[in-house]
């Protein structure tokens, strides 16, 4: 996994009175348990992963409670669950990524959010957007809109976060709608102390499990029952929430000396416009502002009546919203027209950027343009001065660099057992020229960048082969494939490979099969090696494969270059029209080194023998055309001076961050380069015999070696 909370989850025993010290994903799932949760799930992303870690960690204490907890196959299969929630009074959880698993999981979302729950059912969303993101660049707001599903945006405070957890539950169980619960990646992260409440169990649970079934006709998701359950949502759900919402004040409104001015921001926004603040000097250490805010911890729906009453009387307000379109900023101005609120004057995206993440310096910058354009009576010369000093700490920062920092795109790490499946395609373009490769979400896709530029397409996680059925027709020559294992067990097993099965296609698909969905966290999947005992250890790609008709099938061990091109050839070749499955099989290097690291220093503490494998380059024999660097982009092959002064390029280079792959020499190998690489065994704790040989060597070596 990710990270281990093994030591950590013991706080979520905490009871009443005692505090919590520690990070923000734990403090959700001590939420969820002091709320009497009764089923948790989810699919593992960033940035909530976590989330899931601290659940499998802490099963013995959801054990305790009769909490039930499922790993998701994919975010489909976390909404679906909730659905426990429509019939019967259980409140349950789920967690994952958001936009990417927002809209995996839509069908389910949009059919909870029309039958309506009866238990309190909550969603962690992981809001990944902005400079740190891996996904595309949308926000959770428009699809908490489309569905009429509430949005919580929670202050990034540990009391506040855990207090929206519990109230979001009780929100959801007042309007019978799911509820979301948005934060983002340093809001996950967040240190900090809360007050704690004893855990509760659940009304059903499987301590407490139900007796009979429930039957509602009003809640199955057809017609006419929908059209019931969307008048419903607007005429019973939307009143009860924003009812709820003003009653229980789940959004703050902070007051300042400055009365004909404010800021309305999102919750999740509150921090970096206090920190703006304080730098402008409209704000001190302690986070009091002279400038009245409306916090916003419920995005959607909005409260009409809390809106005029904060604008009222000002002349200047400036709304803090993240991303694009500006549905809060809209929203406002609508809102004030329609209450006759006409005196004040709304800014928002002319002073901050219409898209991007809202960054301390962002932020800054946007707050002290209004403040300046809002007059100096707020404070226009400590803006100036505050923009000034930011500049003046840039320009510092630039002249003691000397120069822009390098560029350092994400790449695989060292030893990735996906890189030499590359390396093979870069081999078999020389002869075959360029063919189209339809990439797929995860590790792989760095096969984008250099040095291998390989990936014309990604279209969503475990849909490579299928976004590939619309190319492969029209292509001139067959196409590739490439799909992670993850991907595979997520969707791509019945979304690509099914349809392709199913359609006759002509397609090759290439399944990197490293033994978890190592691009969230290095998690389990069905097909992992290595599983608790919770999960089944019995599920198989190839019988996977074999069951839904895929007749051509070969194992690769990823390492071997010129296997792996040579399987790749004769799928390219072959006289076979259908589904072509090549699996390059190698557990992820990043997972194995940190499972046998720690078995290698016991040994090498108990005085046990450690061989340890490492390779290197003769820099006599290279001639520095640095072609292995070019076919492996390997971090730990690099290049450095030649100390032949004849050489005037430099010569590649093994660094000590190898980890003893092999696939620098494989490469070397199989593209007939120079015979420059050497591989050494390094012997820790030698025998008898390894000293034997050692001198025998030796003595060999020095026969051979001039005088």
């Amino acid at each position: 996994m990710e990270r281990s909370f093994k030591e950590e989850v013991a706080k979520l025993r905490l009871g009443e009175g005692e505090t919590f010290h520690g990070e923000a994903i734990l403090a959700v799932t001590k939420a969820l348990l002091q709320s009497g949760v009764s089923y948790v799930g989810g699919y593992q992303g960033a940035p909530v992963s976590h989330v899931m870690d601290v659940l499998n960690d802490a099963r013995d204490i959801l054990g305790e409670l009769g909490v039930h907890v499922e790993t998701n196959a994919n975010e489909a299969g976390a909404a679906a669950m909730l659905g426990a929630s429509i019939n019967y009074p259980m409140r349950g959880a789920v967690a994952f990524k958001s936009t990417v698993g927002t809209n995996v999981a839509s069908d389910a979302l949009s059919n909870l959010a029309s039958a309506g729950v009866m238990g309190g059912a909550l969603l962690v969303l992981g809001e990944d957007y902005g400079e740190g993101s891996s996904i595309i660049q949308e926000r959770s707001h428009a699809f908490a809109m489309k569905s009429q599903i509430w949005l919580l945006d929670p202050r990034p405070n540990l009391p506040k976060i855990v207090e929206m957890v519990e109230h979001g539950f009780e929100l959801s169980e007042a309007s019978s709608t799911p509820v979301m619960l948005e934060l983002r990646i340093r809001a996950c992260h967040v240190q900090g102390s809360f007050v704690t409440k004893e855990n509760r169990r659940g009304d059903f649970s499987k301590k407490d499990l139900l007796q009979s079934p429930d039957f509602d006709y009003s809640r199955i998701c057809l017609p006419p029952a929908t059209y019931a359950q969307e008048k419903q949502k607007i005429d019973v759900r939307w009143p009860a929430a924003v009812r709820f919402i003003k009653e229980k004040k789940l959004n703050e409104s902070f007051a300042g000396d400055m009365a004909d001015v404010g800021i309305v921001c999102q919750g999740g926004m509150y921090n970096a416009v206090i920190r703006a603040l304080q730098m402008i000097g409209l704000a001190d250490a302690f986070g009091a502002a002279r400038v009245p805010i409306y916090c916003m911890n419920v995005t959607y729906p909005m409260v009409p009546e809390e809106m005029v009453e904060f604008c009222a009387g000002k002349r200047e307000v400036l709304v803090v919203e993240e991303g694009q379109p500006a549905f809060i900023e809209e929203q406002l101005l609508a809102t004030l027209r329609r209450h006759d609120v006409n005196a004040v004057k709304v800014h928002g995206k002319d002073v901050l950027p219409m898209a991007g993440e809202y960054t301390g310096e962002v932020v800054l910058a946007g707050v002290a343009k209004w403040v300046e354009s809002a007059g100096a009576s707020i404070g226009i010369a400590t803006a100036r001065q505050a923009i000034d000093r930011l500049a003046a700490v840039k320009k510092r920062a630039a002249e003691l660099l000397g120069a822009p920092v390098p560029a350092r795109p994400p790449g695989f790490c060292i030893g990735c057992p996906e890189r030499p499946v590359f390396s093979a395609m870069k081999l078999l373009e020389r002869e075959t020229g360029g063919f189209h490769v339809s990439a797929d979400i995860g590790c792989h896709t760095f096969s984008t960048l250099p040095p291998f530029n390989i990936g014309n397409t990604v279209l969503g996680y475990g849909l490579g082969l299928a976004s590939n059925s619309g190319i492969a027709p029209l292509f001139g020559k067959r196409t590739v494939t490439i799909m992670g294992d993850g991907g595979f067990w997520h969707n791509g097993l019945t979304s690509g490979i099914a349809n392709a099965v199913f359609n006759r296609d002509d397609a090759i698909l290439v399944i990197m099969k490293n033994g978890y969905t190592s691009a969230t966290g290095t998690q389990d999947i069905p097909s992992s090696l290595h599983q608790s005992e919770w999960k089944s250890n019995d599920m198989s790609i190839e019988r996977a494969l074999k069951g839904i008709g895929v007749d051509w099938v070969k194992s690769v061990y990823t390492y071997r270059v010129d296997t792996m091109t040579k399987a790749l050839r004769g799928a390219m070749t072959s006289a076979y029209k259908g589904l072509k499955v090549i699996i390059a099989d190698a557990e992820c290097q990043l997972e194995r080194q940190r499972r046998i690291r720690p078995q290698v220093a016991a040994d090498l503490k108990a005085g046990r023998r450690v061989v340890r494998t490492r390779f290197g380059v003769d820099e006599d024999v290279c001639t520095g055309d640095h072609s292995c660097v070019r076919l492996s982009g390997c971090p730990s092959l690099t290049v450095k001076e030649s100390s032949d002064p004849l050489k005037l390029d430099p010569v590649a280079h093994v660094n000590n961050a190898c980890v003893g792959c092999g696939l620098c020499g494989e490469v070397a190998h199989a593209a007939v380069l120079c015979p420059s690489f050497f591989r050494a065994e390094i012997v820790h704790n030698p025998n008898f015999l390894d000293r034997w040989l050692d001198r025998v060597r030796g003595t060999v070596i020095g026969w051979l070696q001039p005088a």
